[in-house]
């Protein structure tokens, strides 16, 4: 078994490598046919794009915390959390929404503005010659695929998957939840460094778009309004569904994810880690799609822990019995023990 995981493992990565250099061959090529010759810049949106610049002019500030808010309430007014969001879930989702903001800033500024000119001297703006198209692309793939992976190895890692546990111990799904993780998953969330590293190179307006695109799609697929049901009901969408389904990540897919079983056939919470393109779990075989939704979300083994446990953990654990973020728990085994045949084996969390 051990051999098959590690072989599926090099495949995967040697098929994640080539997808990285696509964006890198097809602006080679366009330039090797035009001759060399820039006919547009990244600096200046194409012409197709200008009427949707000032949609994008605050999204970073203050904009998507609004569509957020906005989309909350309407959650909130249908009755879509069904008296879920009550005592520590309510105040692990408040800390994880709002001290990201508080803590990133100054954390991306230092590398932004310190780290990356020591590390890349003389290096800034050296892609400003790429086209805008050549930019999103590269950005969109290098982003998402790497989010992909780290979000999987967070489920496949035992080690790693109580950095991102809190993310799925909500028992719903919705805007409340959707920015609901250890502070140190999104410290280290590899994809901030690289979308920065790429600004910092001369990408900064494709990466905005790339962040706008990416940051609706993952909200919507977090959100507990099912907008893609109409696609599944009428048959004359469905080839828009059919498409739909597999590039980017739904609502179906993605709380199928959340489930807290995988034992009804619609929930895959070891799959479906895609964020903004589902195609990535097509294409390395760890999708499900069934375009239905789970009736339960979170963890079996969730002890409603305290909110400075599930945020601040391994800095502050758990006084929880049996919680994995407990004092004294420092890892946990990939399968279970041989035990006596009197001692019951232990339960494992999902992974």
């Amino acid at each position: 078994m051990a051999i098959v995981q590690k072989e599926k493992l090099v495949r995967d990565l040697t098929i994640s490598f080539f997808i990285y250099s696509l964006p890198v061959v097809a602006i080679y090529l366009y330039f090797k046919l035009t001759g060399g010759a820039v006919s547009e810049s990244h600096l200046t949106l194409p012409p197709f794009l200008e009427f949707a610049q000032p949609v994008f002019a605050n999204i970073r500030t203050w904009g998507l915390t609004v569509f957020m808010i906005v989309l909350g309430i309407i959650e909130f007014a249908a009755g879509l959390y069904d008296d879920e969001w009550t005592g520590e879930e309510r105040k692990i989702d408040i800390v994880c929404f709002l001290a990201p903001k508080l803590l990133l800033p100054p954390v991306i500024a230092f590398f932004s503005l310190t780290a990356l000119p020591y590390l890349l001297p003389n290096a800034a703006n050296a892609l400003s010659w790429v086209p805008f198209w050549g930019g999103f692309f590269l950005i969109a793939i290098a982003d998402d695929l790497t989010q992909y992976w780290y979000h999987r190895l967070h489920h496949q890692v035992p080690f790693l998957w109580r950095f991102h546990r809190t993310h799925h111990s909500a028992p719903y799904m919705g805007m409340a939840m959707a920015s609901r993780q250890n502070f140190i998953y999104t410290v280290f969330f590899s994809q901030i460094y690289l979308t920065a590293t790429l600004t910092y190179l001369g990408l900064g307006l494709p990466a905005l778009f790339v962040l706008v695109i990416k940051s609706f799609i993952t909200l919507g697929a977090h959100s507990s309004i099912p907008w893609d049901k109409p696609f599944y009901k009428y048959k004359v969408l469905h080839p828009i569904a059919w498409v739909l389904e597999r590039l980017i990540s739904t609502p179906a897919t993605h709380h199928a994810h959340h489930a807290d079983t995988s034992g009804d056939g619609v929930g895959h919470f070891k799959g479906n880690f895609g964020n903004m393109f589902f195609i990535w779990d097509i294409i390395f075989g760890t999708g499900l799609i069934t375009r239905q939704y789970p009736k339960s979300f979170g963890t079996k083994s969730y002890k409603q822990e305290e909110w400075y446990a599930q945020f601040l953990w391994p800095i502050f654990k758990s006084k929880k019995e049996g919680s994995s973020l407990a004092e004294g728990v420092l890892s946990l085994p990939s399968k279970p023990k041989v035990v006596a045949e009197e001692t019951p084996a232990p339960v494992l969390e999902q992974v």
